[in-house]
């Protein structure tokens, strides 16, 4: 699918980024011929740039020469004059640039506009505007865009329908979109919050017992990422069924016998306490696509006749046919995301 493309991950420093560079550089879907880890953090594009080189010191040619098939650049996807030159020679473009935090989002609500949403944009118009060869661009998106009660999930409904449109205004380049629930462990998430805390003796704090959230692994969130750049038709955005859980059962599980308080810190500003994956109002729009949901483009010139199965129940919210504790610790294993498999406790 990948092979010998040249690649731009913008938001490539991320938790996503970071997964999803390793396994473009696996060669699962192809060997890319240039990936082009494109985002605005000196400090982790210098970590990431030793990590994937294996070195402890840094040195000049480490930082100023491409080493093997990846390229470090630094830019905000809010500047079109960084991204224009990005795109311009790339093949596949995967958009994981992103403001995610939603308190964040909420204290800082044009940032979250200029990253969300100007962001796509940009990445649109540099398409458009230099005839760039770009064959397919996928967007990362969240269930919180799904119904948005916050600035977050408003910004990313947005970037959704920014993608969905460009497929009318670039017709050569397919955009795509994939959307999924809350990553585990993943950078800023619960999952290192409770850990730190259980470390520490405690307190691990809660906004709310009866919170739930739709979960799945950095490894399932790339599968989307890579569904979706393989089979979305122009203007589709793919949707991992995954279970959700009760976030009191998944702090109960990462403390097991030890002795430590849970204290309730009231719902953050902007957050839900449940959310869906996708809305009543897309599910007449909705096909199964083997473990996927498919919701066909809001802009009917964009749907094609499929074979798909039609999704005909609307998807229920994570408090519905939630995981039970055992399932919950059972899942935290698999991923190998208990106490005793974290670096701190080893």
């Amino acid at each position: 699918m990948l092979r010998d493309k040249r690649v731009l991950v913008t938001g490539g420093t991320g938790s996503i980024g970071n997964v999803l560079v390793r396994r473009l550089l696996s060669g699962e879907v192809g060997l890319p011929s240039e990936i082009v880890v494109f985002s605005r953090d000196e400090a982790k594009q210098h970590s990431m740039r030793l990590a994937l080189d294996h070195r402890e010191v840094a040195t000049d040619d480490v930082i100023y020469e491409q080493r093997g098939r990846v390229r470090f650049q630094i830019g905000d996807v809010a500047d079109y004059r960084a991204v224009s030159p990005a795109v311009r020679n790339a093949d596949v473009i995967f958009h994981a640039a992103a403001l995610k935090q939603v308190p964040t989002c909420e204290y800082f609500p044009l940032e979250a506009v200029r990253t969300n949403v100007l962001g796509a944009d940009n990445i649109v118009r540099a398409i458009q505007e230099s005839d760039s060869p770009v064959n397919v661009v996928v967007g990362i998106s969240t269930d919180k865009a799904c119904k948005p009660v916050n600035v977050m999930g408003m910004t990313k409904a947005l970037q959704e329908r920014l993608l969905v449109r460009a497929n009318v205004d670039c017709p050569r380049t397919r955009f795509v979109v994939a959307r999924y629930g809350n990553v585990l462990a993943s950078r800023g998430s619960a999952i290192p919050l409770f850990h730190d805390q259980i470390r520490k003796g405690g307190p691990l704090t809660l906004t709310t017992k009866e919170m739930t959230r739709f979960l799945m692994s950095l490894d399932q969130a790339v599968d989307t990422i890579f569904a979706a750049c393989a089979h979305a038709a122009a203007g589709e955005t793919y949707v991992l069924r995954v279970p959700s859980a009760h976030m009191v059962d998944i702090a109960a599980a990462l403390i097991g016998e030890r002795q430590i308080d849970m204290v309730s810190t009231g719902i953050r500003p902007g957050e839900k306490v449940h959310e869906i994956l996708v809305s009543e109002e897309e599910s007449p729009r909705t096909v199964r696509r083997g473990e996927y949901l498919v919701i066909k483009p809001i802009l009917p010139q964009l749907r094609a006749a499929t074979g798909d199965q039609p999704y005909d129940e609307i998807e229920r919210s994570s408090a519905h046919d939630a995981l039970t504790r055992a399932e919950v610790e059972g899942l935290l294993r698999k991923h190998r995301l208990m106490i005793e498999d974290s670096p701190l406790f080893l």
